[in-house]
């Protein structure tokens, strides 16, 4: 019964997360972007060029193609990320058109087009960022990308920016207006840096070497409290010469405090090393991805 109440309750907040993410978004885009007239990639972008070249409507050609990728990433990421995918389109379709009779075209920031997109970038970096952490997706290129980033190592916002770069350079050829091409890649950067901090922020690991006489009960404590496994190994000290253990433990970097604080209670007088670790994978942990 609290397993169930648990998944639901996850449920229901990563939802949340998605539409606080795509109103996020959907801010920055009208109200630093959209309104200064600056064409951005994404799938939008790419229709647009469709248009341009050979006449078909946006909508087609938008519908068209988000329901190949869907279909794609159904068979591929599976029917939980494509529901959270369709609530996610749902939401920011409607964020967008709330966002767009609030500002109806107008920047907030009046005559400062760079800063705008500074700052426009950064929103909806944080926007795509939260939904993406929690698995969810706005459609468009963003399936894409997830795609690769299942199969291949390659960041969400890397992915993302890869094919934005693509549809932005392409405008050049239809619209020759350097500047916007300028600060639409600009955009795309701050976009993708953002997004690319966001997501990593729960996900960023560290490393501790514990070395304490009490080792037997500060490994227990860590395996009971904390629900972490951690690594006895043997060591001798260089000036004592005497035999030792070192308690190693792999953890979230939001779980130092608590880490700490356990530490200090059994043993103040303990050394303690902590570093930042690139990645680490297996139970508890990102999924090895091959």
């Amino acid at each position: 019964m609290q397993n169930r109440i648990r998944q639901a309750f996850v449920a229901v907040r990563d939802y949340l997360v998605i539409i606080i993410g795509t109103l996020l978004y959907s801010f920055g885009f009208n109200a630093f972007i959209l309104s200064n007239e600056i064409v951005t990639g994404g799938l939008s972008g790419a229709c647009a060029l469709i248009f341009f070249t050979t006449g078909i409507p946006v909508s087609i050609s938008y519908f068209v193609v988000n329901i190949l990728l869907l279909l794609f990433a159904f068979r591929l990421l599976g029917f939980k990320f494509l529901v959270k995918t369709i609530f996610g389109v749902i939401a920011l379709s409607l964020s967008l058109s709330l966002f767009d009779m609030l500002f109806r075209g107008s920047p907030l920031i009046q005559g400062e087009p760079f800063m705008s997109i500074l700052i426009g970038g950064g929103i909806c970096g944080t926007g795509l960022g939260l939904i993406f952490s929690v698995g969810g997706s706005t459609g468009g290129t963003d399936i894409i990308a997830a795609i690769i980033n299942k199969y291949r190592n390659i960041s969400m916002g890397m992915g993302i920016m890869i094919f934005d770069l693509v549809i932005i350079s392409s405008s050049y050829f239809l619209f020759h207006d350097i500047q916007k091409i300028v600060f639409a890649l600009v955009e795309m950067g701050v976009s993708a840096f953002v997004l690319d901090r966001v997501i990593n922020a729960n996900r960023q690991s560290v490393q501790f070497l514990i070395f304490s006489q009490k080792y037997d009960e500060i490994s227990e404590r860590i395996i009971k409290d904390l629900g972490r496994g951690c690594t006895l190994l043997n060591g001798i000290g260089g000036y004592s010469q005497n035999p030792t253990k070192v308690v190693v433990l792999l953890a979230k970097k939001s779980e130092s405090v608590s880490i700490f604080r356990l530490i200090k209670e059994i043993d103040p007088q303990a050394f303690i090393s902590q570093s930042e670790v690139r990645g680490v994978y297996g139970e508890g942990f990102d999924q090895i991805k091959t």
